[in-house]
């Protein structure tokens, strides 16, 4: 009776979390309309806004990147923490096998409230469900998606997923930098366990997951952050990178500004060579409204000329545009370290920022001038002091929160859908 209590109080809790975030207004009346999900699933349906119905919203996402299989994930649980920047009434998660060569299987599948280490909120836990069925099959190269799951989830506050390995992946698809402490289990499925106890090894991985989406009352454009290990926050903690830095500023700005920010960078990415921006775009930036592009430090430090990496700005430019996806172009931020920063470096770095100021527009829809946001004054092919990690290439804290500050909020599409203040009245789905 308790634990029926308890799941009768998560429902309110939902409700209101949803509510506090002026995504709905719940009345004494009720909704006026009720939508129907897969599986019969009651979902939100909006009251008012003609063409804003509820829409599935890319909420979290990590860049895929393969990894060799590791033997001991077999028969172990993974727990993973994300961050949605979006909130919604339902999720479904993605789970990827994008570099197995051989089918990769995930036995019970699971969604709840993390509680902020390895342990579950009570009575949030729910099953994972693809096409009816509580395990999964993922075939090589491809991912999944699952079910819609009748969990709340709120931007900013963190979810697990947990997900049973009968058998380690023959090539494991993971986002090696991920700023934020997930967990593998001991030995046995504890993908329904609310307690953490089982959750014994932190790890610094996202694993297998690589997206969850929301259902939202009202659609949210998207848009993604596409680049290397200065996009992927390296230098920073969770919470910390540049796209978090925009998602708060956007949130901030409020009305139509507001866009779900998500995160595909990848460290060590180039422009022009290994999983590049335009091979990974399917799978980075297709469904997304608008992307922003900061990438071409690690080409320069490979010895790339300045005309290839902008033939390659311009091509990458072409293909988003030409996908229907609003692209902006950054310049590269300097560093004097290393590769980086040697005379050729330097020329390389100034010839390829100039053509992105006076020429970047001609080909996409904005720019950004990310060098010019973290520069030294006095010397600009350093950067300054209060924005260097202290390694002389990536960001700090500062630096991140500088460069979301340098991305005009009007390059952006925004959402046209939340240019009505009036509250949305929504239905929040049960257990």
């Amino acid at each position: 009776m308790e634990r029926f209590g308890g799941a009768v109080r998560f429902v309110a809790a939902a409700a209101a979390l949803i509510c506090l975030l002026g995504a709905c207004a719940l009345t004494g009346a009720g909704p006026q309309a009720v939508g129907f999900g897969a599986g019969g699933r009651s979902v939100p349906s909006v009251v008012g806004l003609e063409g804003c119905e509820p829409a599935w919203v890319g909420a979290w996402h990590a860049a895929a990147e393969p990894a060799p299989t590791d033997p001991a994930l077999a028969g172990r649980t993974l727990r993973m923490i994300v961050v949605p920047q979006a909130t919604g009434s339902q999720v479904r998660v993605r789970v990827s096998n994008a570099y197995g060569t051989t089918p990769m299987t995930l036995g019970s599948v699971s969604v709840a409230w993390s509680d902020g280490a390895a342990g579950l909120v009570p009575d949030t836990l729910r099953p994972v469900a693809f096409a009816g069925h509580p395990d999964v099959v993922v075939a090589p190269g491809t991912e999944a998606v699952s079910d819609p799951v009748s969990v709340v989830a709120q931007a900013g506050r963190p979810l697990a997923v947990s997900m049973f390995l009968p058998v380690a992946p023959d090539v494991l698809t993971r986002h090696e930098v991920a700023l934020q402490t997930s967990y593998l289990s001991v030995p046995g499925d504890a993908s329904l366990v609310d307690d953490g106890a089982a959750f014994d090894t932190p790890v610094g991985s996202w694993m297998v997951l690589t997206g969850v989406d929301v259902l939202a009352p009202r659609p949210v454009n998207t848009v993604v952050a596409v680049g290397d290990s200065i996009t992927d926050g390296v230098g920073a903690r969770a919470g910390e990178r540049w796209p978090d830095a925009l998602a708060r500023r956007l949130t901030a700005t409020g009305g139509t500004a507001a866009m779900s920010v998500l995160n595909a960078g990848i460290s060590r990415n180039q422009l022009l060579a290994g999983d590049a921006p335009l091979t990974r775009f399917d799978r980075d930036v297709t469904g997304a409204s608008d992307v922003v592009l900061h990438i071409g430090t690690n080409d320069i430090a490979a010895g790339r000329g300045a005309d290839e990496i902008i033939d390659g700005l311009v091509a990458f430019a072409r293909h988003a545009r030409a996908a229907g996806v609003r692209v902006v172009l950054t310049t590269i931020t300097p560093s004097a370290t290393g590769a980086h920063g040697t005379p050729a470096a330097r020329a390389t770095r100034d010839a390829v920022n100039a053509w992105v100021r006076v020429h970047g527009r001609e080909h996409a829809d904005g720019v950004a001038d990310f060098a010019a946001a973290v520069h030294d004054p006095r010397d600009p092919t350093r950067l300054a002091a209060a924005f260097d990690s202290g390694d002389g290439l990536h960001l700090s804290a500062a630096g991140y929160r500088a460069l979301a500050d340098a991305l005009d909020p009007g390059l952006l599409t925004g959402s046209p859908c939340l240019a009505d203040q009036s509250p949305a009245r929504v239905l929040v789905s049960g257990p």
